[in-house]
């Protein structure tokens, strides 16, 4: 079984995913990393190149070739539009909505405009963010608040959470 995370950039998936997975002893899948590995640039160039549709495009591929087990994969933040890719995931995995409001996203994402965000050229954060919300959503199977400076709660909160619906995490520590 796979521990999925999504949200939106400045959610905390990384740091999260980081974490959980040394708690739980499972490996670690960074998708925007692999999406660079696979592309040989940052994912702004990729946009910037061949626009934020090209970007979702890599992205679903990267995510629907993974073939992975015990691992926890913090996905893009656009990876929720890719179908293929979510129910993939979803097949061997549990899916994680790490949820952050608007306004502590503004704050902790300084470089909307150049840092490698699928977007239309013309959203705006809050039309992307009221937009990905209902896509996250849809695919999660688990909601967790991400609170700045409170990883340890919520990594806690989250392994709770999927022992309580089977997974066994003997090794979490």
């Amino acid at each position: 079984m796979n521990i999925v995370l999504v949200g939106m950039p400045g959610a905390g998936k990384s740091t999260i995913g980081v974490l959980l997975a040394k708690r739980v002893a499972f490996d670690f899948i960074d998708s925007d990393l692999n999406i660079q590995n696979k592309t040989g640039e940052s994912l702004q160039e990729t946009m910037d190149r061949d626009g934020y549709l090209r970007l979702r495009e890599v992205e679903e591929e990267v995510l629907s070739e993974l073939n992975v087990k015990n691992s926890v994969i913090s996905t893009g933040g656009s990876a929720v539009y890719g179908a293929k890719a979510m129910k993939h995931l979803k097949k061997d995995g549990i899916v994680i909505f790490i949820r952050a409001s608007l306004d502590e996203l503004k704050n902790r994402v300084s470089n909307y405009e150049n840092r490698g965000i699928a977007r239309r050229p013309d959203q705006t954060f809050q039309e992307l963010f009221d937009e990905r919300e209902l896509l996250y959503n849809k695919y999660a199977d688990l909601i967790v608040d991400s609170i700045k400076g409170q990883q340890d709660s919520m990594i806690e909160e989250i392994i709770k959470a999927l022992r309580a619906r089977g997974l066994k995490l003997e090794h979490a520590i």
